[in-house]
């Protein structure tokens, strides 16, 4: 399984991982969304916070409902931001409804890791991840294309897993 292999520090593993899940990803919200949130934005915010909670993966768990659960969830608060309604039957969740987790990364951690990006990739990950701007807002906040946006938030987050051993 490659995401148990990331875990236990195989950089290639992870990078494959993250491939894969963004493909998934990225299906799934094309799926789901008729106007109004992009796709991309849902598939670069489901993949920071895999990257951010793959210690809550149970490695005996299938990761797949896992992906799906955080994707779901990245999906209604992209539609809960711009004052959409999203309904989703049960069924489709039951299996990933989990007890709540403490938060376990500090403000203050979040800044070392923020601090040892280039500035233009520490904005971009900061404004998308940090202040919930989508890739378009992001784009017009710094007078960036949106195809430049998703590049350096890319190289952010690349940037952030190998500082963690994971890509």
């Amino acid at each position: 399984m490659l995401l148990r292999a990331a875990i236990a520090g195989d950089e290639r593993a992870y990078a494959e991982f993250l491939g894969r899940t963004a493909a998934i990803v990225r299906g799934f919200a094309r799926r789901k969304i008729q106007g109004g949130v992009d796709p991309e934005d849902i598939v670069q915010e489901t993949l920071l916070a895999i990257h951010m909670k793959r210690h809550t993966w149970k490695t005996d768990a299938p990761v797949l409902p896992w992906v799906y659960a955080i994707a779901r969830f990245k999906l209604i608060d992209a539609f809960r931001k711009r004052g959409r309604h999203v309904e989703i039957e049960i069924g489709e969740i039951a299996e990933t409804v989990a007890q709540p987790e403490a938060e376990t990364v500090s403000d203050r951690e979040i800044g070392r890791v923020l601090d040892g990006l280039a500035a233009g990739q520490r904005s971009v990950v900061a404004a998308i991840s940090i202040e919930g701007r989508s890739i378009g807002e992001t784009a017009a906040k710094f007078d960036m294309t949106e195809t430049a946006v998703r590049v350096a938030l890319h190289r952010g987050l690349r940037s952030i897993a190998k500082k963690f051993g994971r890509s």
